[in-house]
């Protein structure tokens, strides 16, 4: 089996993202090629900002739609794109709006899958926007979800040394994180809740940095592809998933009962 985090290192020594942003691409892109349909399957990418997980999907062949509410974000996504060849700029589509409004934003159209990375967290009820992805797929199609770990709140404060924040994160459904915004936490077993609400079948769920959330703002460095495998295979496995500072899980929604 070949190294499947080859030549990251000296990809991302140069792109001046920081070890935890690369962990959470990295990462969330290999659970979800487990389940993508193939190229070139039509994606939309519900929060996308500046295309990090979209633009490498356009690369692998995929026509996705970055829907954003943010002008700056899909300002950087229009840069981001300038950079690649016209194939890749030509798969991916830019649109302004929300999550809760896409499908109407969108027209009615439905996709092969969606993705909503790094949003739920920002909002008091995380079911309105699981059933507007829902309502974005067509029957059969892969829903990608990257949620924070609600039951894990602790553990970037007690690695960091600050065990009265973490004493008062082992009961608390909030924190601050790294950009300083209070953001709050689900469980995996709430939003699964809120898939079957949904009419979305479970189908796996993965921890997203177990064991390096506490570094900061590290940049990678040439021990990148042994971290990131660590990871990986922490990721998927117990007891070690269970304490990730995220939580990506993925779902297939229901066919139509004839």
């Amino acid at each position: 089996m070949g190294d499947p985090f080859h030549d990251l290192a000296e990809r991302y020594n140069s792109s001046g993202e920081i070890l935890r942003q690369v962990l959470r691409h990295e990462l969330t892109g290999r659970g979800l090629a487990a389940h993508l349909p193939g190229a070139p399957a039509r994606i939309v990418d519900v929060g996308g900002g500046a295309g990090q997980q979209a633009i490498p999907l356009s690369r692998r062949g995929y026509e996705v739609t970055i829907i954003d509410p943010s002008p700056k974000m899909l300002a950087e996504a229009r840069k981001r794109l300038a950079r690649e060849e016209a194939g890749v700029r030509r798969r991916v589509r830019l649109v302004g709006g929300t999550g809760e409004r896409a499908h109407e934003t969108l027209g009615g159209e439905t996709f092969d899958s969606v993705l909503c990375h790094g949003v739920l967290m920002y909002l008091e009820d995380p079911r309105p926007m699981i059933h507007a992805l829902s309502a974005l797929l067509r029957p059969g199609g892969v829903v990608s979800v990257l949620a924070k770990n609600a039951t894990a709140l602790a553990m970037r404060p007690a690695l960091e040394g600050r065990y009265q924040d973490a004493l008062c994160s082992l009961k608390a459904e909030r924190d601050r994180g790294r950009l300083g915004v209070i953001t709050r936490g689900d469980t995996v077993e709430d939003l699964y809740g809120a898939f079957r609400e949904a009419g979305v079948e479970a189908l796996q769920w993965y921890g997203v940095r177990v064991f390096t959330d506490h570094l900061g703002d590290r940049m990678p460095g040439e021990d990148l592809p042994e971290v990131l495998e660590l990871e990986w295979e922490a990721g998927r496995s117990e007891p070690y998933r269970s304490v990730a500072r995220l939580i990506h899980l993925v779902g297939r929604k229901k066919p139509i009962q004839g």
